[in-house]
Order: structure tokens, then C-alpha cells, then sequence
């Protein structure tokens, strides 16, 4: 072999040594996951609820029972009624599936919610610190904090300033919206935490509380409800609330259906005929 073909077959091998180097190297770069390599499968997402539901056969559905006029639960019969009841039903009705109420109390909501339920109802406000841990529907109601009290004493607790005087016994339920709502606008006056909201308005007719801060819509029924009970100024409350229902986090297709279903009923005469017995 002459010099030149030695100098020749060299480089040849070297080339190849080379071509060689960059195919593992290649190889190495793309090998199977260790997930892969592990027989672990990809991750999915959950289900949402609108299959989960449809999959069970029933809508679970969260509420205290203890908020008229939208959610009651009568402690002798164990029947539901109230507003929202009557629309939950027939969101489940909507699904082909069935209700299933699970009640709660107002200080256990978001935990047994996002625990238990596939929805929550019951006159349940909007809050940004419910917000972080659930999604809502659409707003099935515009309202906001306003007194109620003998009808008597009305023109004595129309305003904030009124209320918060030392003396002055404002009730409330424990947990939920009311409760802060006093503790933030009441610092001054006596505050006066009740566990039964079924009872509340009855401890102001008995003389031992006397005046409710609570929502437009509720002052509305007690009033109509008991005669010596009146809604001090229900139509320009304090502030300004909405209520909605609580939906899973994060569950967008879920969501979408909701607030579809809830359109709807507010247009076919759905919502109407479920506020009427309470409202008139």
C-alpha cells in the first residue's frame, strides 16, 4: 500500500469513528423517558363533572337547609324546599340523573363542598375568599346587607352608624357573609352570634336581640312571614352582593354547562315559577 492510501484509509476511519459518536450521541438524546422506561402511564386530568355526574347517576349537591327563602330542610318531615332546591332538582333533571342533598352548615361549606358535592346552593354569596378555592355560576341574584327589625324600630336602625352603638344587639347566624359583615361594621355595638338561622328572627320578636343584618332577599320573606318584622330599606342596601352557585375549580366544561342551564331557566320561566311561593 503506497503512503497516499494509508493517509487515505485513515481518514476513512477516522470519519467513521466520528459518524459513529454522533449517532449515539443522537441516540442518547432522544431514549425513552424514564417514565416510559418504568411502564408508568401519562398523566391525566379528572374527569369532569358533567361525565363524572352523568356516570353516577346522581348530582351531589351541598346546602345548609337553614336559609329561607332557598334552602329549608324541615326538621320533622326531613323535606326539602326553597328556590334553589327547586333549581338543583332540575339541574339534575336537565342531566337525567338524580339529587342528592347533602347538608352543611354555613362554617363548614367550602370544606365539605370540595369534599362531598358536585355544586353548592342555598343563597350562597360571592366572595373573592370563596373564590380561591371553588368557581361560581353566573349570578342568579343582584342584592346586598340590609336590617331588619320590629317594624317599630325602623326608622332606629336604618343606617350603619345607628347600628354600631354600644347597646344596640345585632344578631347573627355563625359563618358566612352576616357574621362578617357585622364583626367589620358593628365593632361598637354588641354582637350576638346564633347558631340556628331557622330561629334567628324570633330572638328580635322576643325582645332579646334587636335588629338582623342580612340579605335584601331574606328580609323580604321574614317580613312577609311575620307581620312584626319589617324590612328596614331592602331596596338600596348597604352594599352590594350577588349570589351564585359553587362549582368545582378548575372544571371549565362543568362550568360551561351551568351557566348555560341557568340561562336558560332564567328566560323559560324556570326561575320564576321556583321564586314564586316564596316572593309571591
Amino acid at each position: 500500500m503506497t503512503e497516499r492510501s494509508k493517509k487515505i484509509s485513515s481518514f476513512i476511519r477516522h470519519a467513521s469513528l466520528l459518524a459513529l459518536g454522533a449517532v449515539l450521541l443522537v441516540s442518547g438524546c432522544s431514549a425513552p423517558s424514564q417514565e416510559a422506561d418504568s411502564g408508568e402511564q401519562p398523566h391525566q386530568e379528572a374527569a369532569s363533572r358533567l361525565t363524572s355526574v352523568s356516570e353516577a347517576g346522581k348530582l351531589k349537591v351541598c346546602t345548609t337547609g337553614d336559609y329561607r327563602p332557598f334552602t329549608y330542610l324541615d326538621p320533622q318531615s326531613g323535606q326539602w324546599s326553597g328556590i334553589d332546591i327547586d333549581m338543583a332538582k332540575n339541574l339534575a333533571q336537565s342531566l337525567n340523573v338524580e339529587p342528592e342533598f347533602i347538608q352543611t352548615t354555613w362554617k363548614d361549606l367550602m370544606p365539605d363542598f370540595t369534599s362531598k358535592c358536585d355544586i353548592a346552593v342555598g343563597g350562597v354569596s360571592i366572595s373573592l375568599e370563596r373564590s380561591q378555592q371553588a368557581y361560581y355560576s353566573e349570578a342568579t341574584l343582584d342584592e346586598g346587607k340590609t336590617p331588619i327589625t320590629l317594624c317599630e324600630n325602623v326608622d332606629k336602625y336604618d343606617t350603619i352608624k345607628e347600628i354600631n352603638q354600644p347597646g344596640v344587639r345585632s344578631i347573627t347566624p355563625i359563618g358566612g357573609t352576616n357574621e362578617k359583615f357585622a364583626d367589620a361594621n358593628y365593632p361598637d355595638g354588641e354582637i350576638i352570634r346564633f347558631d340556628d338561622n331557622n330561629k334567628i328572627f324570633d330572638e328580635i320578636i322576643a325582645g332579646r336581640a334587636d335588629v338582623m343584618t342580612t340579605d335584601a332577599s331574606e328580609t323580604r320573606w321574614v317580613a312577609h312571614e311575620h307581620p312584626e318584622l319589617c324590612a328596614v330599606h331592602p331596596d338600596k342596601p348597604f352594599n352590594f352582593s350577588q349570589k351564585a352557585y359553587l362549582l368545582p375549580l378548575g372544571d371549565d366544561e362543568f362550568q360551561e354547562y351551568v351557566n348555560q342551564w341557568l340561562n336558560m331557566a332564567k328566560h323559560d320561566g324556570t326561575l320564576e315559577a321556583a321564586e314564586k311561593p316564596w316572593f309571591g
